[in-house]
């Protein structure tokens, strides 16, 4: 995967916006808060994680706890191709989700029923 393969996918997802952060980091955002954060600098790839997989995940060579953001919540990619593209966008998708799930109910419930929609 690549940087414009990202992108596109990221803004495929409902709601997702992006910004550029703190320099020459590309955010993808959902109501404003980040899920995947994409080093223009180092080619580095931060999402968030299930806790349960984050030891397993940053066993793996290429992959570390990310600098500035929660323990054990949020891993950094050295690389777009320590992961496979299908897993590579699995988790992407369940870093979005997670964020989602933090929000007020009612914002929950407007990106579930976009997931409803879209299903159709």
């Amino acid at each position: 995967m690549d940087i414009e393969i990202l992108r596109e996918y990221c803004l495929s997802l409902p709601g997702t916006e992006e910004d550029l952060k703190w320099g020459e980091n590309l955010c993808f955002m959902v109501e404003q808060k980040i899920y995947v954060l994409a080093s223009l600098d180092t080619g580095t790839l931060t999402f968030k994680c299930d806790p349960e997989e984050f030891e397993e995940l940053t066993a793996r060579d290429g992959i570390q706890q990310a600098s500035h953001f929660a323990k054990t919540q949020w891993i950094t990619l050295m690389d777009y191709d320590v992961m496979a593209d299908g897993e590579l966008k699995k988790r992407i998708a369940a870093s979005r989700s997670s964020v989602i799930a933090k929000l007020p109910k009612k914002i929950q419930e407007k990106y579930s029923q976009q997931g409803e929609d879209s299903s159709k």
